[in-house]
């Protein structure tokens, strides 16, 4: 039995709109995209080309002077070793906690739960601000200690809104039952059923509280003197308001530590954005997943 394929023409119409919406997101591709173009050309282009305005999409002058420069500090790669280990545990730690939050929330048997959940969100629109935050930071000895990267923020309320609703719309009530009868505990049933089940949710918090973490800086500022502890952001703040802040008489010197100061910016964000653009792609399907079944909040 022969079948016969039938298409769909489009109309002048559905043509034009089609082509119209190619054209935007062509548009976008080229404004999001450039900046990035401009920034990794420009950290690898010569102090004098970039302060020039020489620099438009390829490098010019190809150097690595400006990278030379920050491998030659030591404390960059302090830096990095201290927010390496600040993204890994304090991600590790926020993730457990959020879901060790998150799930009990979703469970209809929990006392009382709205109320927490209510409780949970006001924290979300109102804090007690900088100061009295800084205070129970030091009433609990955190300050100049790598706690204080980590204990302080370590629960998004907003990651908890996302893996509250996933944790409801995946892990039905009758799995749940099903493992009460086997006889099985409640620290068991979530290590054994509710973890392996939430791969998704669990890679998007991952992905977010290590950004998160990765980024941050105004805490180590707030709460760190060492510098030892200094995160690798920190470290890049101060290197970039060394240069700015030259006290060189020579006029000849003077240019030269500011066309390297200038330098340096690009430098910086392609070293502070490399480890972020390294992890990303391994786990953007798990981020797109997570967040399609974690959208609808409620």
């Amino acid at each position: 039995m022969n079948t016969m394929k039938t298409t769909i023409r489009e109309s002048v119409g559905d043509k034009l709109f089609l082509i119209s919406i190619y054209v935007i997101l062509s548009l976008l591709l080229v404004v999001v995209l450039y900046p990035l173009i401009y920034i990794f050309s420009s950290s690898f282009s010569s102090p004098s080309a970039v302060t020039s305005g020489r620099v438009w999409l390829w490098p010019v002058e190809f150097s690595l002077k400006g990278y030379a420069t920050l491998i030659e500090n030591p404390k960059v790669v302090t830096g990095y070793a201290n927010s390496l280990f600040y993204t890994a545990a304090g991600t590790i730690i926020s993730v457990a906690l959020t879901i060790m939050i998150a799930y009990p929330l979703s469970r209809k048997t929990l006392f009382g739960r709205n109320m927490l959940m209510m409780l949970i969100t006001f924290t979300l629109l109102f804090s007690g601000g900088l100061i009295p935050t800084y205070l129970v930071v030091k009433q609990m000895g955190l300050i100049d200690t790598r706690w204080a990267l980590l204990i302080p923020n370590a629960i998004w309320v907003w990651q908890v809104i996302i893996a509250r609703t996933f944790f409801q719309s995946s892990i039905p009530d009758e799995l749940i039952d099903a493992s009460a009868i086997d006889g099985c505990s409640d620290l068991r049933f979530m290590w054994s059923v509710v973890v392996p089940l939430s791969k998704p949710i669990i890679a998007v918090l991952f992905l977010m509280y290590a950004v998160g973490q990765w980024n941050a800086y105004f805490d180590a500022l707030i709460y760190l003197k060492t510098a030892n502890l200094f995160p690798l952001q920190l470290i890049l703040r101060s290197i970039i308001i060394l240069n700015n802040s030259s006290n060189a008489t020579d006029a000849l010197k003077l240019v030269e530590r500011q066309q390297l100061a200038e330098l340096l910016k690009y430098c910086l964000i392609i070293v502070a954005t490399l480890p972020v653009l390294i992890i990303y792609p391994f786990v953007q399907r798990f981020f797109v997943q997570g967040m399609l079944v974690g959208s609808v909040k409620g």
